[in-house]
């Protein structure tokens, strides 16, 4: 099912065309800051607000060692280094979003004055020693992974005792089937999200105690109906998930926002310990 996945998310010339979206909004990659990329690099429900807010309840302090699993084109990791001064390693299936994730932390300076590094690779199989985690973040990405209980105990293993597994994730709802495309997925074939009550029993059957649990769903549903009022009243930015996705990008925000809105899906927020 990985080749599957790796498809999905296949982007060559990703860098060209994010340079090419920002020499259109008047930028330069020698004078961008992180925030300035979010609407490319932020590939999850919520953007970097939503993380900094599960990075705040996480309360990490300053040097942790992290774990950005999935980490696309290193959003999220930008935002953990660069703002709460974690040690960050990204790890991502796809060739083509590590390449882009370490060229854009360099057009931010980012690989001068933050501990952040990234890697091609599996979370099925992580390349790191056991106990090497002070904490491991999950934005969106249990969703592509089929055989989650493979990818949980390779999370307990890398985690040192006590350590923190932090979910904002995507879950199966109570009503009905999912509107394709979505950012994850273009039909079911890369599509594994599962109600929360059967991750919540892996996770508990893979030694991971809770310790706090949102439910954010009716959130995300106003998130994306903002999203979608503010690109039918300024129309497209360069500088858009379609230069990551192509053309099924223009239907993530009305599917989303309907998707939440019907429960289609659910949005969680959930901070696990692992003993």
């Amino acid at each position: 099912m990985e080749h599957l996945v790796q498809e999905h998310y296949a982007c060559p010339d990703l860098v060209e065309k994010i340079r090419a979206g920002l020499e259109k909004t008047g930028k330069t990659p020698e004078k961008i800051s992180p925030k300035e990329l979010g609407a490319v690099d932020q590939l999850h429900t919520g953007g970097a607000a939503a993380t900094l807010s599960i990075g705040e309840r996480a309360g990490l302090k300053r040097g942790a060692a992290v774990l950005d699993a999935g980490c696309g084109i290193g959003g999220t990791s930008r935002v953990l280094a660069g703002h709460f001064g974690l040690a960050v390693s990204g790890i991502d299936l796809s060739y083509d979003f590590i390449d882009t994730a370490k060229i854009l932390t360099q057009w931010c300076g980012m690989d001068q004055t933050c501990d952040i590094s990234f890697r091609q690779g599996s979370v099925l199989e992580l390349p790191y020693e056991t106990n090497s985690f002070d904490a491991i973040f999950c934005q969106h990405i249990l969703l592509n992974i089929k055989e989650k209980t493979i990818a949980l105990s390779e999370f307990s293993r890398v985690l040192k005792q006590g350590g923190k597994l932090i979910l904002h994730e995507i879950v199966e709802g109570p009503g009905p089937a999912p509107i394709m495309p979505v950012p994850w997925a273009n039909d079911s074939s890369t599509s594994f999200i599962e109600p929360w009550e059967i991750l919540e029993k892996e996770l508990s059957d893979t030694g991971f105690s809770p310790t706090y649990f949102s439910d954010e769903t009716q959130t995300s549903a106003d998130w994306w109906k903002k999203v979608n009022a503010i690109k039918k009243a300024k129309g497209t930015s360069p500088l858009n998930p379609g230069l990551v996705f192509g053309d099924n990008a223009r239907l993530f925000g009305p599917n989303m926002e309907q998707n939440f809105s019907t429960q289609a899906v659910r949005c969680i927020e959930a901070i696990f310990t692992i003993t």
